[in-house]
C-alpha cells in the first residue's frame, strides 16, 4: 500500500515554516516528508535508499533493484541538514565535507537533484 501523500500547500506552508525558524516536530516532519515527495516525484525509481530518521525515507533514481536487506546505495542526514540541502540553504558538498551526510554505494552522490527548489 502506497504512502499517502503531503498535500503540496500543507508541505509548502510546512517548508516556509522551517525555513522561518519554526522547529515544531510537526512543521519539520511535515516538511521532510514532503521534501522526500518531491525527491520520488524528480527522480523515481528503487535504486538508493535516501533517509532522513525518525522522519522518513524513500527509493528514489532509476536504476539497479534490490529486494531484500539493506540496500546497496544508502543516503542518510538529519532532519536540519536534509531540509538545508533540499531548499538550497546548503550544498551536498558542503554537508558531505562537514561529515552531516552518510552516503554509501556508487549510486549514493544524489548532489545533481538538489536543491528541489529556492524557499
Amino acid at each position: 500500500m502506497a504512502k499517502p501523500r503531503v498535500d503540496a500547500a500543507e508541505g509548502q506552508q510546512a517548508v516556509h515554516a522551517v525555513v522561518g525558524g519554526s522547529s515544531q516536530r510537526n512543521d519539520v516532519a511535515t516538511a521532510v516528508r514532503y521534501l522526500l515527495q518531491l525527491v520520488t516525484d524528480r527522480a523515481p525509481g528503487h535504486t538508493v535508499e535516501l533517509r532522513v530518521p525518525p522522519f522518513g525515507a524513500i527509493q528514489c533514481v532509476e536504476g539497479p533493484e534490490h529486494t531484500r536487506g539493506t540496500p546497496p546505495n544508502v543516503v542518510e542526514m538529519d532532519p536540519a541538514t536534509w531540509i538545508a540541502i533540499a531548499t538550497g540553504q546548503q550544498t551536498w558538498s558542503e554537508a558531505y565535507d562537514q561529515g552531516k551526510i552518510s552516503a554509501s554505494g556508487v549510486r549514493s552522490d544524489v548532489s545533481y537533484l538538489f536543491p528541489l527548489a529556492q524557499w
